[in-house]
């Protein structure tokens, strides 16, 4: 399944805050364990090596950033995902010491939402219902994959950052209807042998290029992560053709 691409985006923020917080507990942990005086040099260290963290280009964003056949994407959802993919963009940026394109990622952030729009009209025209038990499952999923023990703990994070339980719910149901819809649109995927074979023998490849020296496991050991693996692509290109097909026929004006 599309792994959470609304969450991804207008959850971004907040569970990046949310990592931002614990690792400064951590480092204030570590500090107050150690004498005044050596955490005071290891902090005048790390700002010496660490470049200043950039900020968000948000002005001249416009109230309604675009529009998908009628309904309007508005300056605040935008300016919410277009933060949460910025920092997760400047902390890798960060790293590898380039800088974000913000002018290009406004462009990316302002298509993703048009495309999610997309896929959720075309859910509620089609009818796709979503149970409670399938909101918590995916809760629950969710917890697990931000590391968090329960759903409630997940929330209460959320709701700490901002989000209430209610809006975060909302968008957890909205998801869980895309991912069905993107389900029926790729319908039943059986990876064959040769198709495993040759992503293996790419993956084979490519370690060789990379002049590693390691071998790769055997193809029978790694195979259900190969079988994932192009189940996950064959998904992805059909929300994408879902995504193309859409906008064919939408009224989609973007006033960036």
């Amino acid at each position: 399944m599309i792994k959470k691409v609304l969450l991804t985006i207008v959850l971004g923020g907040s569970m990046a805050a949310m990592a931002a917080c614990g690792g400064d507990a951590e480092e204030k942990t570590s500090e107050e364990a150690a004498p005044q005086e050596e955490a005071a040099a290891e902090e005048k260290a790390a700002g010496e090596q660490q470049p200043e963290m950039p900020e968000p280009d948000l002005k001249d964003i416009p109230d309604v950033v675009a529009e998908v056949n009628g309904e309007e994407i508005d300056k605040k959802e935008f300016e919410s995902a277009y933060t949460g993919q910025f920092q997760q963009m400047a902390m890798q940026a960060q790293m590898s010491g380039q800088e974000v394109d913000q002018a290009q990622l406004k462009e990316q952030i302002a298509e993703s939402l048009v495309a999610q729009e997309l896929l959720v009209q075309e859910t509620e025209k089609q009818k796709i219902e979503v149970t409670d038990e399938q909101t918590d499952a995916s809760l629950k999923e969710l917890a697990e994959q931000n590391g968090l023990a329960s759903s409630e703990e997940f929330l209460a994070a959320l709701e700490e950052q901002g989000l209430s339980e209610e809006e975060v719910r909302k968008q957890v149901q909205t998801q869980v209807k895309v991912d069905q819809l993107v389900a029926q649109e790729a319908g039943e995927i059986k990876p064959t042998e040769e198709e495993l074979k040759k992503v293996y023998e790419q993956a084979q490849a490519q370690q060789k290029e990379a002049g590693s020296d390691e071998e790769l496991p055997a193809f029978e050991e790694v195979k259900p992560q190969l079988e994932e693996q192009v189940k996950m692509q064959k998904e992805s290109e059909a929300v994408q053709g879902l995504i193309a097909k859409l906008r064919e026929s939408a009224d989609v004006t973007i006033n960036l």
